[in-house]
């Protein structure tokens, strides 16, 4: 057995393409014979350990080093200045809070919606109710004329008197006189009383007046007159309600006045109403009556239940 045969245990390199040795100086015009084991087995040897040299670099290479990151980092004292590469976190996004309605509990935003519909639905029942009072007789008032009327009047009435053609450019003042049973029991009668005056005199100085001394008694008197004739005399449905409704104010009045005295009860009553015309500027050259006209309505008997109903409201006031 010659040294190739005892050798051949030992790694063997790989072949060439055509399966034969590769070529090399060494081997070049040698022969089994002349090679010595010892030779090839340190050959392969030292061939075995550079493969695995390098396997391990290439390891070594590939894989990251995550063993520095883990370690400690010590920051120097003094203002911290992160670099362009440096992760920076998003800042936490506000939750906006709720206002209005939307902060209230459940129950509460059902009350204030709730709430907010009846207004709606209020305002946009009386916008309907004046624009049908203002409106031109038409199918709707003719059938629903009592309930516009009672929502209307007296105190949403629309009086369109300042947008005329010829604007309202008179003073119509308000009085009243009584025939009054004393405690006595004798009837006397009081002088006229200026309600229109008296209300003047109260609304002069107050930056609030009260409604029904700014126009309780003025609308009274209109209501009056768009009921009744020259003569006095009733026109329409109207016009026994119109005259109840004037008599109950005056009567109202009398007694907060204390016409008769203490302890006088007011039999009956007399109206009257005293027009004079606005005297027109200097500059202008038109020329106006300056004597009033007065128009005076019957006496009127007071019902008892007048009487009452005056004294309870004057106590209560």
């Amino acid at each position: 057995m010659d040294a190739y045969d005892e050798g051949s245990k030992a790694r063997h390199l790989p072949d060439g393409p055509d399966g034969s040795l590769p070529e090399g100086p060494a081997s070049a015009g040698s022969t089994p014979d002349s090679t010595p084991c010892a030779d090839q087995e340190s050959t392969d040897q030292e061939s075995t350990d550079q493969e695995s040299v390098g396997e391990e670099s290439t390891d070594q290479e590939s894989v990251p080093q995550h063993h520095d990151s883990q370690a400690p980092t010590v920051q120097a004292p003094g203002p911290q200045v992160s670099g362009p590469q440096a992760p920076t976190a998003d800042p936490p996004v506000p939750v906006p809070t709720p206002t209005g309605i939307a902060s209230l509990p459940l129950r509460s935003q059902i009350v204030a919606a709730l709430a907010l519909a009846v207004v709606a639905v209020v305002a946009c029942v009386h916008l309907g109710m004046v624009f049908l009072h203002v409106a031109p007789s038409n199918t709707v008032t003719k059938q629903h004329g009592r309930a516009i009327d009672d929502w209307i009047y007296p105190e949403f009435e629309q009086n369109w008197k300042l947008f005329a053609p010829n604007p309202l450019q008179q003073n119509i003042d308000i009085q009243v006189r009584a025939q009054v049973r004393g405690a006595d029991g004798g009837i006397t009668e009081t002088g006229w009383y200026d309600l229109s005056a008296l209300d003047g005199t109260a609304i002069d100085g107050n930056l609030l007046p009260s409604h029904t001394q700014q126009n309780e008694l003025r609308r009274a008197w209109d209501f009056y007159i768009g009921t009744h004739d020259n003569d006095n005399h009733p026109v329409g449905l109207r016009g026994d309600l119109s005259q109840r409704y004037l008599r109950r104010i005056v009567v109202l009045r009398l007694d907060r006045e204390g016409a008769g005295g203490k302890g006088a009860v007011v039999e009956s009553v007399q109206v009257r109403s005293r027009t004079t015309n606005v005297p027109p500027p200097k500059w202008s050259e038109e020329q106006v009556s300056d004597t009033p006209v007065l128009r005076e309505l019957p006496w009127w008997t007071v019902p008892e239940e007048d009487v009452t109903d005056a004294r309870t409201e004057a106590s209560a006031g």
